[in-house]
Protein backbone atom coordinates (compact mmCIF):
# COMPACT_ATOMS: atom_id res chain seq x y z
CA UNK A 1 0.00 0.00 0.00
CA UNK A 2 1.41 3.35 -1.00
CA UNK A 3 1.70 5.89 1.79
CA UNK A 4 1.85 9.56 0.89
CA UNK A 5 2.61 12.14 3.54
CA UNK A 6 0.20 14.77 2.24
CA UNK A 7 -0.37 18.16 3.86
CA UNK A 8 0.73 16.94 7.29
CA UNK A 9 4.12 16.01 5.92
CA UNK A 10 4.44 19.31 4.12
CA UNK A 11 3.84 21.21 7.33
CA UNK A 12 6.37 18.91 9.07
CA UNK A 13 8.84 19.70 6.28
CA UNK A 14 8.46 23.43 6.76
CA UNK A 15 8.59 23.27 10.54
CA UNK A 16 11.55 20.91 10.74
CA UNK A 17 13.59 22.81 8.18
CA UNK A 18 13.58 25.72 10.63
CA UNK A 19 15.29 23.60 13.26
CA UNK A 20 19.02 22.94 13.59
CA UNK A 21 20.76 19.83 12.33
CA UNK A 22 21.15 18.43 15.83
CA UNK A 23 17.36 18.06 16.11
CA UNK A 24 16.93 16.78 12.58
CA UNK A 25 19.61 14.13 12.51
CA UNK A 26 17.52 11.50 14.25
CA UNK A 27 14.82 11.31 11.56
CA UNK A 28 14.20 7.89 10.06
CA UNK A 29 12.38 6.98 6.85
CA UNK A 30 10.80 3.68 5.82
CA UNK A 31 11.03 3.60 2.02
CA UNK A 32 9.30 1.09 -0.24
CA UNK A 33 11.20 1.17 -3.52
CA UNK A 34 11.11 -0.40 -6.93
CA UNK A 35 9.07 2.25 -8.71
CA UNK A 36 10.09 5.16 -10.97
CA UNK A 37 10.19 8.72 -9.68
CA UNK A 38 8.27 11.00 -12.02
CA UNK A 39 7.14 14.59 -11.85
CA UNK A 40 8.54 18.07 -11.32
CA UNK A 41 10.67 19.55 -8.54
CA UNK A 42 12.03 23.06 -8.18
CA UNK A 43 15.57 23.97 -7.11
CA UNK A 44 16.31 27.30 -5.46
CA UNK A 45 19.54 29.07 -4.75
CA UNK A 46 22.75 27.14 -4.21
CA UNK A 47 23.61 26.28 -0.62
CA UNK A 48 27.26 26.93 -1.47
CA UNK A 49 26.48 30.50 -2.54
CA UNK A 50 23.64 31.51 -0.24
CA UNK A 51 25.49 30.82 2.99
CA UNK A 52 28.59 32.73 1.80
CA UNK A 53 26.57 35.69 0.50
CA UNK A 54 24.90 35.87 3.90
CA UNK A 55 28.33 36.24 5.51
CA UNK A 56 29.25 38.91 2.94
CA UNK A 57 26.39 41.07 4.27
CA UNK A 58 28.62 41.77 7.29
CA UNK A 59 30.91 43.79 5.01
CA UNK A 60 28.26 46.29 3.94
CA UNK A 61 27.42 49.56 5.66
CA UNK A 62 23.81 49.38 4.48
CA UNK A 63 21.12 46.72 4.29
CA UNK A 64 21.51 43.72 1.96
CA UNK A 65 18.80 41.59 0.31
CA UNK A 66 19.40 38.00 -0.81
CA UNK A 67 16.78 36.26 -2.96
CA UNK A 68 15.99 32.61 -3.78
CA UNK A 69 17.54 31.52 -0.51
CA UNK A 70 16.92 27.77 0.06
CA UNK A 71 14.97 26.80 3.18
CA UNK A 72 17.59 24.40 4.56
CA UNK A 73 19.24 23.89 7.94
CA UNK A 74 22.63 25.27 6.80
CA UNK A 75 20.95 28.60 6.04
CA UNK A 76 19.33 28.57 9.49
CA UNK A 77 22.76 27.98 11.05
CA UNK A 78 24.28 31.00 9.27
CA UNK A 79 21.25 33.12 10.11
CA UNK A 80 21.66 32.22 13.79
CA UNK A 81 25.37 33.01 13.68
CA UNK A 82 24.71 36.40 12.12
CA UNK A 83 22.10 37.17 14.77
CA UNK A 84 24.51 36.12 17.53
CA UNK A 85 26.89 38.73 16.10
CA UNK A 86 24.21 41.42 16.27
CA UNK A 87 23.08 41.37 12.64
CA UNK A 88 19.34 41.87 12.24
CA UNK A 89 17.94 39.25 9.82
CA UNK A 90 14.36 39.40 8.58
CA UNK A 91 12.29 37.54 6.01
CA UNK A 92 11.61 39.66 2.93
CA UNK A 93 8.26 40.19 1.22
CA UNK A 94 9.29 37.87 -1.62
CA UNK A 95 9.24 34.18 -0.72
CA UNK A 96 12.77 32.92 -0.16
CA UNK A 97 14.27 36.36 0.43
CA UNK A 98 16.23 37.55 3.47
CA UNK A 99 17.13 41.08 4.58
CA UNK A 100 20.34 41.74 6.54
CA UNK A 101 21.07 44.85 8.64
CA UNK A 102 24.66 44.69 9.97
CA UNK A 103 24.61 48.08 11.71
CA UNK A 104 24.46 46.51 15.18
CA UNK A 105 27.24 43.95 14.69
CA UNK A 106 29.10 42.95 17.86
CA UNK A 107 31.57 40.31 19.03
CA UNK A 108 30.28 36.94 20.21
CA UNK A 109 31.71 34.41 22.65
CA UNK A 110 33.11 30.99 21.71
CA UNK A 111 30.23 29.32 23.51
CA UNK A 112 27.58 31.28 21.60
CA UNK A 113 29.21 30.59 18.24
CA UNK A 114 29.67 26.92 19.04
CA UNK A 115 26.07 26.54 20.22
CA UNK A 116 24.67 27.91 16.97
CA UNK A 117 27.25 26.49 14.54
CA UNK A 118 26.55 22.86 15.40
CA UNK A 119 28.27 20.70 12.77
CA UNK A 120 28.72 23.58 10.31
CA UNK A 121 32.14 24.80 9.19
CA UNK A 122 30.80 28.22 8.18
CA UNK A 123 32.22 30.16 11.21
CA UNK A 124 35.67 30.19 9.62
CA UNK A 125 34.36 32.39 6.79
CA UNK A 126 33.25 35.04 9.29
CA UNK A 127 36.92 35.82 10.00
CA UNK A 128 37.67 38.41 7.32
CA UNK A 129 34.45 40.42 7.68
CA UNK A 130 34.66 40.36 11.50
CA UNK A 131 38.31 41.43 11.48
CA UNK A 132 37.41 44.44 9.32
CA UNK A 133 34.35 45.23 11.39
CA UNK A 134 35.45 44.46 14.96
CA UNK A 135 39.16 43.65 14.84
CA UNK A 136 38.59 40.17 16.22
CA UNK A 137 37.16 36.81 15.14
CA UNK A 138 36.62 33.62 17.15
CA UNK A 139 36.39 30.10 15.73
CA UNK A 140 35.28 27.11 17.80
CA UNK A 141 36.09 23.53 16.78
CA UNK A 142 34.82 23.02 13.25
CA UNK A 143 32.35 20.37 12.17
CA UNK A 144 30.88 19.52 8.78
CA UNK A 145 30.43 16.27 6.91
CA UNK A 146 33.03 13.64 7.81
CA UNK A 147 34.15 12.97 4.26
CA UNK A 148 37.86 13.45 4.62
CA UNK A 149 40.56 15.78 5.82
CA UNK A 150 39.51 19.38 5.30
CA UNK A 151 42.33 21.25 7.05
CA UNK A 152 41.91 24.90 7.92
CA UNK A 153 45.59 25.67 7.39
CA UNK A 154 44.80 27.19 3.96
CA UNK A 155 42.49 29.64 5.72
CA UNK A 156 44.88 30.44 8.56
CA UNK A 157 47.86 30.90 6.23
CA UNK A 158 45.82 33.29 4.08
CA UNK A 159 44.72 35.34 7.10
CA UNK A 160 48.31 35.54 8.34
CA UNK A 161 49.38 36.78 4.91
CA UNK A 162 46.94 39.68 5.35
CA UNK A 163 48.56 40.53 8.67
CA UNK A 164 46.22 38.75 11.08
CA UNK A 165 47.50 37.15 14.28
CA UNK A 166 46.22 33.64 14.92
CA UNK A 167 46.21 32.34 18.50
CA UNK A 168 45.02 28.87 19.50
CA UNK A 169 43.19 28.53 22.82
CA UNK A 170 41.51 25.66 24.61
CA UNK A 171 38.18 26.96 23.27
CA UNK A 172 39.22 27.28 19.63
CA UNK A 173 41.07 29.91 17.61
CA UNK A 174 41.21 33.66 18.30
CA UNK A 175 42.21 35.88 15.37
CA UNK A 176 43.07 39.56 15.70
CA UNK A 177 44.31 42.34 13.43
CA UNK A 178 45.79 45.07 15.66
CA UNK A 179 47.34 46.84 12.67
CA UNK A 180 44.52 46.20 10.22
CA UNK A 181 44.70 43.97 7.15
CA UNK A 182 46.87 44.57 4.09
CA UNK A 183 46.66 43.08 0.60
CA UNK A 184 48.95 40.16 -0.08
CA UNK A 185 50.21 37.75 -2.71
CA UNK A 186 48.69 34.37 -1.95
CA UNK A 187 49.09 31.11 -3.82
CA UNK A 188 46.92 28.17 -2.84
CA UNK A 189 48.53 24.72 -3.18
CA UNK A 190 45.12 23.41 -4.28
CA UNK A 191 42.09 25.30 -5.69
CA UNK A 192 40.18 25.12 -2.41
CA UNK A 193 36.69 26.61 -2.62
CA UNK A 194 36.63 27.55 1.07
CA UNK A 195 40.07 29.16 1.02
CA UNK A 196 39.19 31.13 -2.13
CA UNK A 197 36.05 32.41 -0.42
CA UNK A 198 38.13 33.33 2.63
CA UNK A 199 40.53 35.39 0.54
CA UNK A 200 37.72 37.15 -1.31
CA UNK A 201 35.80 38.05 1.85
CA UNK A 202 38.99 39.34 3.46
CA UNK A 203 40.76 41.08 0.56
CA UNK A 204 37.89 43.33 -0.53
CA UNK A 205 38.51 45.73 2.40
CA UNK A 206 42.23 45.08 2.94
CA UNK A 207 44.59 47.94 2.11
CA UNK A 208 46.20 47.59 -1.29
CA UNK A 209 46.02 44.83 -3.89
CA UNK A 210 45.66 41.12 -3.29
CA UNK A 211 46.78 38.64 -5.91
CA UNK A 212 45.33 35.16 -5.45
CA UNK A 213 46.84 32.34 -7.51
CA UNK A 214 45.49 28.80 -7.70
CA UNK A 215 41.98 30.04 -7.02
CA UNK A 216 38.83 27.95 -7.25
CA UNK A 217 36.59 29.17 -10.09
CA UNK A 218 33.32 27.32 -9.37
CA UNK A 219 30.11 29.06 -10.53
CA UNK A 220 29.27 29.75 -6.88
CA UNK A 221 32.63 31.52 -6.49
CA UNK A 222 31.85 33.68 -9.53
CA UNK A 223 28.44 34.46 -8.08
CA UNK A 224 30.06 35.51 -4.79
CA UNK A 225 32.35 37.79 -6.78
CA UNK A 226 29.24 39.27 -8.41
CA UNK A 227 27.77 39.90 -4.94
CA UNK A 228 30.94 41.63 -3.76
CA UNK A 229 31.15 43.72 -6.92
CA UNK A 230 27.59 44.92 -6.33
CA UNK A 231 28.76 46.02 -2.89
CA UNK A 232 31.51 48.18 -4.42
CA UNK A 233 34.43 45.74 -4.52
CA UNK A 234 36.97 45.79 -7.36
CA UNK A 235 37.71 42.21 -8.42
CA UNK A 236 39.06 40.90 -11.71
CA UNK A 237 39.49 37.32 -12.87
CA UNK A 238 42.69 36.74 -14.79
CA UNK A 239 43.75 33.66 -16.82
CA UNK A 240 45.14 30.55 -15.10
CA UNK A 241 43.12 30.77 -11.89
CA UNK A 242 44.40 34.21 -10.87
CA UNK A 243 42.08 36.68 -9.11
CA UNK A 244 43.07 40.28 -8.38
CA UNK A 245 41.29 42.24 -5.65
CA UNK A 246 41.83 45.96 -5.08
CA UNK A 247 40.88 46.79 -1.51
CA UNK A 248 38.35 49.56 -0.87
CA UNK A 249 37.55 51.53 2.29
CA UNK A 250 33.79 51.06 2.26
CA UNK A 251 31.23 48.62 0.91
CA UNK A 252 27.49 49.01 0.70
CA UNK A 253 24.73 46.43 0.90
CA UNK A 254 23.64 44.31 -2.07
CA UNK A 255 20.47 43.03 -3.72
CA UNK A 256 21.17 39.67 -5.31
CA UNK A 257 19.39 36.57 -6.55
CA UNK A 258 21.30 33.34 -5.85
CA UNK A 259 22.60 31.12 -8.60
CA UNK A 260 20.64 27.83 -8.76
CA UNK A 261 21.82 24.77 -6.83
CA UNK A 262 23.52 22.59 -9.43
CA UNK A 263 24.29 19.94 -6.82
CA UNK A 264 20.63 19.41 -6.00
CA UNK A 265 19.74 19.48 -9.70
CA UNK A 266 22.29 16.73 -10.42
CA UNK A 267 20.98 14.70 -7.50
CA UNK A 268 17.43 14.63 -8.87
CA UNK A 269 18.81 13.84 -12.33
CA UNK A 270 20.57 10.78 -10.90
CA UNK A 271 17.39 9.78 -9.10
CA UNK A 272 15.63 9.69 -12.47
CA UNK A 273 18.46 7.57 -13.89
CA UNK A 274 18.55 5.10 -10.99
CA UNK A 275 14.79 4.57 -10.72
CA UNK A 276 14.07 4.66 -14.47
CA UNK A 277 12.01 7.75 -13.82
CA UNK A 278 11.29 11.06 -15.55
CA UNK A 279 12.02 14.20 -13.52
CA UNK A 280 11.76 17.83 -14.60
CA UNK A 281 14.09 19.97 -12.48
CA UNK A 282 12.73 23.50 -12.54
CA UNK A 283 15.37 26.22 -12.23
CA UNK A 284 18.24 24.05 -13.50
CA UNK A 285 20.40 25.62 -16.21
CA UNK A 286 22.61 24.03 -18.84
CA UNK A 287 25.74 26.15 -18.70
CA UNK A 288 26.66 25.40 -15.08
CA UNK A 289 26.00 21.67 -15.62
CA UNK A 290 27.83 21.06 -18.92
CA UNK A 291 30.31 18.57 -17.46
CA UNK A 292 27.60 16.67 -15.60
CA UNK A 293 25.35 16.54 -18.67
CA UNK A 294 28.12 15.02 -20.79
CA UNK A 295 28.66 12.19 -18.32
CA UNK A 296 24.90 11.76 -17.89
CA UNK A 297 24.51 11.26 -21.64
CA UNK A 298 27.44 8.82 -21.80
CA UNK A 299 25.83 6.77 -19.03
CA UNK A 300 22.64 6.38 -21.05
CA UNK A 301 20.64 9.28 -19.69
CA UNK A 302 18.66 11.73 -21.78
CA UNK A 303 17.83 15.33 -21.04
CA UNK A 304 15.85 18.15 -22.62
CA UNK A 305 16.88 21.75 -22.02
CA UNK A 306 14.00 24.15 -21.43
CA UNK A 307 13.95 27.81 -20.57
CA UNK A 308 12.63 27.08 -17.07
CA UNK A 309 14.58 23.90 -16.31
CA UNK A 310 15.88 20.54 -17.53
CA UNK A 311 14.01 17.25 -17.96
CA UNK A 312 16.00 14.11 -17.02
CA UNK A 313 15.24 10.45 -17.85
CA UNK A 314 16.79 7.22 -19.10
CA UNK A 315 17.40 6.70 -22.80
CA UNK A 316 17.47 2.91 -22.63
CA UNK A 317 19.94 0.53 -20.99
CA UNK A 318 22.48 2.29 -18.80
CA UNK A 319 26.10 2.20 -19.93
CA UNK A 320 29.30 2.00 -17.87
CA UNK A 321 31.44 5.13 -17.65
CA UNK A 322 34.79 6.21 -16.23
CA UNK A 323 34.62 9.38 -14.14
CA UNK A 324 37.35 11.46 -12.50
CA UNK A 325 36.23 14.04 -9.96
CA UNK A 326 38.00 17.38 -10.00
CA UNK A 327 37.58 21.05 -9.19
CA UNK A 328 35.52 23.12 -11.62
CA UNK A 329 35.26 22.83 -14.57
CA UNK A 330 35.78 19.15 -13.86
CA UNK A 331 33.22 16.64 -12.61
CA UNK A 332 32.23 17.69 -9.09
CA UNK A 333 32.88 15.38 -6.18
CA UNK A 334 29.31 16.12 -5.01
CA UNK A 335 27.99 14.56 -8.21
CA UNK A 336 29.75 11.20 -8.01
CA UNK A 337 27.84 9.80 -5.03
CA UNK A 338 24.32 9.87 -6.51
CA UNK A 339 25.75 8.85 -9.90
CA UNK A 340 27.33 5.72 -8.40
CA UNK A 341 23.87 4.52 -7.35
CA UNK A 342 22.69 4.74 -10.96
CA UNK A 343 25.88 3.04 -12.21
CA UNK A 344 25.02 -0.07 -10.17
CA UNK A 345 22.36 -0.60 -12.86
CA UNK A 346 24.68 -0.03 -15.84
CA UNK A 347 25.62 -2.98 -18.04
CA UNK A 348 29.34 -3.39 -17.45
CA UNK A 349 32.17 -2.02 -15.32
CA UNK A 350 32.29 1.65 -14.30
CA UNK A 351 35.14 3.33 -12.48
CA UNK A 352 34.89 6.49 -10.38
CA UNK A 353 38.20 8.13 -9.42
CA UNK A 354 37.64 10.37 -6.38
CA UNK A 355 40.48 12.92 -6.30
CA UNK A 356 39.04 15.62 -4.03
CA UNK A 357 38.21 13.92 -0.69
CA UNK A 358 39.88 10.77 0.56
CA UNK A 359 36.92 9.32 2.45
CA UNK A 360 34.03 10.09 0.14
CA UNK A 361 33.62 6.53 -1.11
CA UNK A 362 32.90 5.11 2.34
CA UNK A 363 29.18 5.42 1.63
CA UNK A 364 29.42 2.54 -0.89
CA UNK A 365 29.51 0.01 1.96
CA UNK A 366 25.77 0.46 2.42
CA UNK A 367 25.19 0.03 -1.32
CA UNK A 368 27.05 -3.29 -1.17
CA UNK A 369 24.78 -4.24 1.71
CA UNK A 370 21.85 -3.55 -0.65
CA UNK A 371 23.25 -5.85 -3.33
CA UNK A 372 25.63 -3.66 -5.33
CA UNK A 373 28.95 -4.99 -6.63
CA UNK A 374 31.37 -2.20 -5.69
CA UNK A 375 35.03 -2.49 -4.75
CA UNK A 376 36.84 0.54 -3.33
CA UNK A 377 40.56 0.90 -3.98
CA UNK A 378 41.87 2.98 -1.05
CA UNK A 379 44.93 4.23 -2.95
CA UNK A 380 43.23 4.81 -6.28
CA UNK A 381 43.89 3.16 -9.63
CA UNK A 382 46.63 4.22 -12.02
CA UNK A 383 45.65 4.45 -15.66
CA UNK A 384 47.33 5.84 -18.79
CA UNK A 385 43.99 7.35 -19.80
CA UNK A 386 43.69 9.54 -16.70
CA UNK A 387 43.20 13.26 -17.38
CA UNK A 388 43.13 14.49 -13.78
CA UNK A 389 46.56 14.37 -12.07
CA UNK A 390 46.77 11.70 -9.38
CA UNK A 391 46.69 12.87 -5.78
CA UNK A 392 48.11 11.11 -2.75
CA UNK A 393 44.73 10.98 -1.01
CA UNK A 394 42.61 9.74 -3.90
CA UNK A 395 40.46 6.60 -3.97
CA UNK A 396 38.63 4.74 -6.73
CA UNK A 397 35.43 2.73 -6.87
CA UNK A 398 34.89 -0.06 -9.39
CA UNK A 399 31.18 -0.72 -9.98
CA UNK A 400 30.06 -3.88 -11.80
CA UNK A 401 26.48 -4.03 -13.00
CA UNK A 402 23.72 -4.40 -13.36
CA UNK A 403 22.97 -5.76 -9.90
CA UNK A 404 19.45 -5.80 -8.41
CA UNK A 405 19.23 -3.71 -5.24
CA UNK A 406 17.18 -4.85 -2.26
CA UNK A 407 15.99 -3.11 0.86
CA UNK A 408 18.30 -2.70 3.87
CA UNK A 409 18.70 -0.81 7.13
CA UNK A 410 21.25 1.99 6.57
CA UNK A 411 22.51 5.07 8.42
CA UNK A 412 23.18 8.32 6.56
CA UNK A 413 26.91 9.24 6.83
CA UNK A 414 26.97 12.70 5.23
CA UNK A 415 24.94 15.06 3.04
CA UNK A 416 25.52 13.72 -0.50
CA UNK A 417 26.09 10.14 0.62
CA UNK A 418 22.83 10.32 2.52
CA UNK A 419 20.88 11.48 -0.49
CA UNK A 420 22.45 8.62 -2.43
CA UNK A 421 21.05 6.21 0.16
CA UNK A 422 17.61 7.63 -0.52
CA UNK A 423 18.04 7.05 -4.26
CA UNK A 424 19.24 3.50 -3.65
CA UNK A 425 16.30 2.77 -1.35
CA UNK A 426 13.86 4.18 -3.93
CA UNK A 427 15.42 2.04 -6.68
CA UNK A 428 15.61 -1.14 -4.56
CA UNK A 429 12.98 -3.82 -4.26
CA UNK A 430 11.38 -4.12 -0.84
CA UNK A 431 11.51 -1.83 2.16
CA UNK A 432 14.54 0.07 3.39
CA UNK A 433 15.03 1.88 6.67
CA UNK A 434 17.14 5.01 6.24
CA UNK A 435 18.28 6.59 9.50
CA UNK A 436 19.85 9.97 10.33
CA UNK A 437 17.98 11.63 7.48
CA UNK A 438 18.25 15.08 9.06
CA UNK A 439 21.77 15.51 7.69
CA UNK A 440 20.34 15.46 4.15
CA UNK A 441 18.26 18.54 4.91
CA UNK A 442 21.45 20.55 5.27
CA UNK A 443 21.34 20.90 1.48
CA UNK A 444 17.92 19.73 0.21
CA UNK A 445 14.94 22.02 0.65
CA UNK A 446 11.53 20.50 1.44
CA UNK A 447 12.89 17.02 0.90
CA UNK A 448 9.76 15.12 1.98
CA UNK A 449 7.47 17.32 -0.09
CA UNK A 450 9.55 16.78 -3.22
CA UNK A 451 9.72 13.02 -2.73
CA UNK A 452 5.96 13.04 -2.25
CA UNK A 453 5.47 15.01 -5.49
CA UNK A 454 7.56 12.46 -7.42
CA UNK A 455 5.48 9.53 -6.22
CA UNK A 456 7.87 8.09 -3.65
CA UNK A 457 6.35 5.58 -1.22
CA UNK A 458 7.66 6.28 2.27
CA UNK A 459 6.81 7.00 5.89
CA UNK A 460 8.53 9.08 8.54
CA UNK A 461 8.88 6.67 11.44
CA UNK A 462 11.08 8.55 13.84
Amino acid sequence: MKTLLGEGARSQDEARSKAGEQQLSGETLAIRGGRPLSGRVEVKGAKNLATKAMVAALLGETTSVLRDVPDISDVEVVRSLLEVHGVRVEDGDEAGSLIFDPSGAVSAHFEEIDAHAGASRIPILFCGPLLHLLGEALIPDLGGCRIGDRPINFHMDALRAFGAIVDKTYEGIRITAPNGLTGAKIELPYPSVGATEQVLLTAVKAKGITELRGAAIEPEIMDLIAVLQKMGAIISYEPNRVILIEGVDKLRGYDHRCIFDRNEAASWACAALATDGDIFVGGAKQQEMLTFLNVYRKAGGEFDIHEDGIRFRRGGALKPVVVETDVHPGFMTDWQQPLIVALTQAEGRSIVHETVYENRLGFTEALVQMGADIVVHPEGIASPDRRVPRRALEQAAVINGPTPLHGADVVVPDLRGGYSYLIAALAAEGESIVRNVGIIRRGYEKLFTKLDALGADFDVIG
